[in-house]
């Protein structure tokens, strides 16, 4: 029995939108991502790049005047006043390269914390833009996932990564130039080892990209569970459901715990592999490098070319973890990439009209939608809605009421047909100046951190605290207010759990009204709230709404007796429509809906 539970529970989360992406190594996404670095190519990138030059020229120098001037000549030839000459120079390359470090480190990482913060923002605003759809299909938890976790995922890549990747490609040309100059022979002996290190890395490659690609599909599976559990821990509790949860959790956790290990371990064998191949080239150098002391090389020049030997090993270790940054770049690159070339499917099209004064007259003409492509959920709507009236819709649990006011506000555009207000088809109207002119009021009414203050003038920033408070006497908002300890200043938790259901749903009310629309669309807005508050809402309604045009969606039908016009939709047809009294006289569908909820009410 247990056993089946924990099943259930296993399929109650589970998760397919998020999935790994299959895309091939290439560097033309990286430099799409190394594009967000040009804002700062005429500040922060030259003097990094400066300062890199800087000292990459001094380590390059550093051996020279240690092996060949200090140990071949100042020592050699007893030279005292040029050997206290070298140690100075020395001492003060040092010096430069120590202050050249410390202002590289610097810039580097306000280059790097800027890219990252703009592209937080890009992938946020972008988001945000994103039809309702795109939300319909993902899960909360995996989009903050690339929001959070795979930006701060590049966040070393550009600190260091980018310009340590210039610094160790001009040390190592360095490095091997000056080799060569200094003894041809014994650098192509060491040097052989290379190939065998680059094929090795190679093959890595494909494996040690698909495991951060992994690395990032267990976070966002983990962070959707962990999004849900809190926001329905409530429900989990009252089903004693917390063992299962957890049983599952832990399964999720266990699946992220793992699938980072392994690509860390994937990670870990290019340290060891750089480290062997140093072992290797020194092996070479002290066996064939000592049998050619005397016989076309210095000792001052074999303790140069181990000097350069040990930084040549150096920048091929950096590199390999260099890579390896890319590589989890790459993994984090797609996911991101793949939000911001999300289209939104509701788009804005060129010289669009901006709706400025909007008496609120609403059309839709033969209008067909469907959300999968396959069953429709509008098939064939006409109606039209005059402006000033208030007009409820009707119907059974998936109908399309709700679909009608989704078109309306243009969170979707229809298939087929066309959705007019003042005449004006919504796609040819610029989507900004359409949500002006509309407010809305949901059923799951969304309170944000803050002040009770803040969540009401959300809906016009600009708004007074005296038309702040107007707005919520004229709802009966006020009087729960105003007996809280700090009144508007209130701070609310997240989604308001400090207040009731029915005190959200007031100040969602006050919210939109105090937008000041020409359209109001109540969806299901009554629904949560008791008898008593909803008298109080409906006679400040009666004046609220005067001028004004309404679109109400309700399942409680004693909230729409005195709507102008009732339109009763079944499987997404208009199947009958008139006022309240020429509905019931006509004891078709509606007659049956508000006999069946009265028998109800009596039953209770």
């Amino acid at each position: 029995m247990t056993k089946h539970k924990h099943d259930n529970t296993a399929n109650r989360f589970h998760y397919s939108t998020d999935l790994v992406i299959e895309k091939p190594f290439n560097w033309k996404q990286m430099l799409r991502l190394f594009s967000y670095i040009l804002p700062y190519k005429k500040s922060l990138v030259p003097l990094s790049i400066i300062m890199v030059l800087i000292n990459t020229a001094v380590r390059l120098m550093i051996p020279i005047l240690i092996g060949v001037y200090t140990l071949d000549q100042a020592i050699v030839e007893r030279d005292t006043s040029m050997l206290i000459k070298l140690v100075i120079l020395i001492a003060a390359l040092y010096a430069v390269s120590y202050f050249a470090n410390i202002f590289r480190i610097r810039w580097m990482n306000e280059l790097g914390q800027n890219v990252i913060y703009d592209l937080r923002k890009h992938l946020f605003t972008h988001v945000q833009n994103l039809s309702h759809r795109f939300f319909d299909q993902r899960s909360a938890g995996s989009i903050l996932v690339r929001i959070m976790n795979d930006i701060n995922s590049l966040q070393e890549l550009f600190t260091n990564g980018v310009i340590n990747l210039l610094m160790d490609m001009i040390l190592l040309a360095g490095i091997f130039v000056i080799l060569f100059s200094l003894s041809p022979e014994l650098t192509l002996a060491i040097m052989v080892i290379l190939p065998v290190m680059f094929f090795i890395s190679t093959s890595l490659r494909k494996k040690i990209r698909r495991s951060w690609q992994t690395v990032r599909l267990k976070q966002a599976k983990l962070n959707s569970h962990l999004n849900e559990s809190i926001q329905g821990v409530r429900v989990t509790q009252s089903y004693t459901q917390e063992k299962e949860n957890m049983l599952y959790f832990d399964g999720v956790n266990k699946e992220s715990f793992e699938s980072w290990k392994e690509a860390s371990q994937k990670n870990a064998m290019f340290r060891p592999l750089v480290e062997l191949t140093n072992a290797l080239g020194t092996a070479v150098l002290i066996w064939y490098g000592s049998s050619l002391i005397g016989n076309g090389i210095s000792i001052g020049v074999f303790v140069s070319f181990a000097f350069y030997l040990g930084m040549f090993w150096e920048p091929i270790s950096r590199l390999g973890m260099v890579y390896n940054q890319l590589l989890m770049g790459m993994a984090s690159s797609e996911r991101i990439f793949e939000f911001l070339d999300e289209k939104p499917i509701v788009s804005e099209r060129e010289n669009t009209i901006e709706l400025k004064e909007v008496e609120g007259h609403i059309e839709f003409d033969k209008v067909m939608f469907s959300y999968d492509g396959k069953r429709m959920a509008l098939n064939e709507i006409n109606l039209e809605i005059m402006s000033g009236q208030t007009v409820a819709f009707v119907g059974h649990t998936g109908s399309g009421k709700t679909t009608i006011a989704s078109l309306v506000s243009r969170f979707y555009d229809p298939d087929n047909g066309r959705v007019l207000v003042d005449g004006k088809d919504l796609k040819d109207v610029s989507i900004s100046s359409l949500r002006n002119q509309i407010s809305i009021v949901l059923q799951d009414t969304f309170i944000f951190s803050g002040t009770i203050m803040d969540n009401i003038r959300f809906g016009r920033p600009s708004a007074t605290d005296e038309e702040v408070k107007s707005a919520a006497k004229a709802v009966g908002a006020a009087d729960f207010i105003e007996e809280l300890p700090k009144d508007y200043l209130t701070e609310v938790e997240e989604r308001g759990n400090i207040l009731s259901v029915g005190e959200r749903q007031l100040i969602s009310f006050a919210r939109a009204l105090l937008a000041d629309p020409q359209i109001l669309i109540l969806d299901e807005a009554t629904a949560s709230i008791d008898t008593e508050t909803e008298v109080k809402i409906q006679k400040a309604l009666k004046t609220l709404l005067k001028g004004r045009t309404a679109i109400m969606i309700a399942h409680r039908l004693s909230t729409i007796r005195e709507a102008d016009n009732i339109f009763v939709l079944e499987n997404g047809r208009i199947i009958e429509k008139g006022t309240h009294d020429e509905l019931m006289n006509y004891e078709g569908e509606y007659h049956d809906l508000v006999k069946s909820q009265f028998n109800m009410l009596d039953a209770i």
